[in-house]
């Protein structure tokens, strides 16, 4: 299931999906199945990339020697 702000899509094997940056809309995929489910997730990380996630107090930004962090939206750390 991808769920994108509160609207939901069944996925079936061999759909895909993209998202543009900064479109700022929120999204996540669920499991309601009884198996595993396998997915293919391309992103390149570009300098400056950074991510928030609107329900939770995280945010995941890029440090200047190109290591990822996470941090609370007000960016201290956790």
């Amino acid at each position: 299931m991808l769920v994108i702000d509160s609207e939901e899509f069944v996925l079936k094997p061999g759909d895909c999906c993209g998202f543009k940056a900064g479109n700022g809309k929120a999204h996540h995929l669920l499991n309601r199945g009884d198996g595993p489910v396998i997915y293919l997730e391309i992103g390149n990380r570009a300098p400056g990339d950074e991510v928030e996630y609107p329900k939770d107090d995280l945010m995941i930004g890029t440090a200047a020697d190109g290591r990822r962090f996470a941090a609370h939206k007000d960016g201290s750390p956790y």
